[in-house]
C-alpha cells in the first residue's frame, strides 16, 4: 500500500512532464500534499495549478515576474519566488519526492540541490546527467538520494535490471521509434521543413525533444544519460529501432535471458511507476493490447542517416566535457532550426563542427560542478552560434 504521506514537488510543472505529473496527483488528491511548483514563464498556469493542488510555494524562473506571480497568488497562503534562486529553494523545500522535469541547462541547479536532500529525485531532466552526469551522480550517492530515471527507455532498463543480479548484466538496449523520417531518403531529411520534423509518429511532446525524435539526438542524449545512471561501458549500450514504440528498453544477462519493459506510449506509465515507487499505482495509460497491435518490427538504426549515434560514440570515446559540449551545440542547433535558419541537416553538422572545434585541442576534464557544468555549456553555446552563419551558408 502507498504511503499517504508523500509530499511532492514539480519542478517545470507545466511544461510537458510536469502536466502529466500533475494529472497523476490530481487523480489521487488523499495520496499526495504538493510542496512546491515551478515554471518556466507561464505565470497564469503556474498560479491557477498552485491553488487549484495546494502548494505552499510557486516560483517562476523569470525574474521580471515575480510581480505578476504574486498578483496572480494574492489571497492565498501560497508563497512566491522568481528567479534561479527561488528555483533552487523550491527544490529545497521540505519534499519527499522530487519531479526534476525542468528543461535544458537551467534545471541543473535545481536538480543537483533536489539531490543533495538525499530523498527520492525522479528524473526527468537530461542535462543533469548528459552535462554533469558524473557530478550529479556522485552528488546523489553521497546524500543518499535515490535517483528515478523518469524517459521511458530509462524507466524501462531501470524496471528490467530487477530480473537479476547486477553482475550478470550483459548489456542494455534503448528502443527508438525512429521519429518521422524513420524510413526517408537521406536528401528528404536533409531538407525536412519544421513542420514535417515536429510531427512526431507516436508520442506527444514539447517541440525541442521532437525535433531531438526526429535527429535522433534523443537517442544520442539518452546513451550518454544511460552511461551515467546504470553505471556502464559505451559497449554495453545499444539502440534498437522499434516504430511501434511499444518496448521501451531491454536487458540482456549472462545466461542470454533478454528481459524487456512494454507499455502503450505514455509518459504517465514511467511517471506513474516512479510515482509510486517502490510500490505500484494505478496509472491512466491505455492498456496495452498485444493482440489488436498485431505485430512489433524491429531494425538497426541507421549512422549515416543519422549521424547523431556516431557523434555520440565520439563523444564518449573523447570523454571529459564532450558530452557537455555536444548537448549545448544541439541545443543551438535545434533552436536555430525552429527559428529556419539553418536546415534539418545543419543540426548535426553544426553539432559536429562545434565538437571539432572544442574537443580537437583536447578535451577539459568532466565538470565536477553544477557551475563548472554550465561554464563549459556557456562556451559551447558560444563557440555554436559563432559558427551558426558558415553552417546556414554551406545551405544556401
Amino acid at each position: 500500500m502507498l504511503h499517504a504521506d508523500r509530499v511532492v514537488t514539480i519542478l517545470g510543472a507545466t511544461g510537458s512532464i510536469g502536466q502529466s505529473t500533475v494529472d497523476l496527483v490530481r487523480r489521487s488528491p488523499d495520496r499526495y500534499r504538493v510542496e512546491a511548483l515551478t515554471a518556466h514563464s507561464n505565470v497564469a498556469e503556474l498560479a491557477k495549478l498552485a491553488r487549484e493542488l495546494n502548494a505552499r510555494f510557486a516560483a517562476i524562473a523569470d525574474e521580471a515576474r515575480y510581480g505578476e506571480l504574486k498578483d496572480a497568488l494574492a489571497g492565498s497562503s501560497i508563497e512566491a519566488g522568481a528567479g534561479e534562486g527561488a528555483l533552487v529553494e523550491a527544490a529545497l523545500r521540505p519534499a519527499n519526492w522530487v519531479m526534476a522535469a525542468m528543461s535544458g541547462a537551467a534545471g541543473l541547479k535545481p536538480a543537483m540541490a533536489a539531490a543533495g536532500r538525499g530523498e527520492i529525485v525522479a528524473l526527468a531532466n537530461k542535462e543533469c546527467l548528459v552535462c554533469a552526469g558524473e557530478a550529479f551522480m556522485k552528488h546523489a550517492a553521497a546524500s543518499k538520494a535515490t535517483v528515478l530515471p523518469v524517459d521511458s527507455e530509462h524507466n524501462a532498463i531501470f524496471q528490467a535490471l530487477g530480473a537479476g543480479r547486477r553482475e550478470d548484466l550483459v548489456r542494455i538496449i534503448l528502443t527508438a521509434s525512429g521519429g518521422p523520417f524513420r524510413s526517408a531518403p537521406r536528401e528528404q531529411i536533409e531538407n525536412a521543413t519544421v513542420e514535417q520534423a515536429l510531427k512526431h509518429p507516436n508520442w506527444s511532446m514539447g517541440r525541442k525533444i521532437t525535433i531531438d525524435s526526429a535527429t535522433m539526438f534523443n537517442k544520442a542524449l539518452e546513451i550518454i544519460e544511460a552511461f551515467h545512471l546504470f553505471e556502464l561501458e559505451a559497449d554495453q549500450i545499444d539502440v534498437l529501432v522499434h516504430p511501434q514504440s511499444i518496448i521501451h528498453g531491454l536487458v540482456e544477462f549472462s545466461d542470454r535471458s533478454v528481459v524487456a519493459q512494454m507499455g502503450a506510449p505514455d509518459m504517465r506509465t514511467p511517471i506513474a511507476h516512479c510515482l509510486g515507487w517502490p510500490y505500484r499505482i494505478d496509472g491512466p495509460a491505455q492498456r496495452l493490447d498485444l493482440a489488436t497491435l498485431g505485430q512489433l518490427t524491429f531494425e538497426a538504426p541507421d549512422p549515416v542517416r543519422f549521424p547523431a549515434l556516431r557523434l555520440v560514440q565520439e563523444a564518449l570515446r573523447a570523454g571529459g566535457a564532450a558530452p557537455t559540449v555536444l548537448n549545448a551545440a544541439n541545443e543551438v542547433a535545434v533552436a536555430s532550426f525552429l527559428d529556419r535558419k539553418i536546415p534539418f541537416g545543419g543540426i548535426a553538422r553544426l553539432v559536429e563542427a562545434t565538437l571539432e572545434a572544442l574537443v580537437a585541442k583536447g578535451t577539459a576534464q568532466a565538470p565536477q560542478s553544477a557551475d563548472e557544468a554550465l561554464a563549459v555549456d556557456h562556451t559551447a553555446r558560444k563557440t555554436a552560434a559563432g559558427l551558426l552563419p558558415q553552417i546556414a551558408l554551406k545551405a544556401s
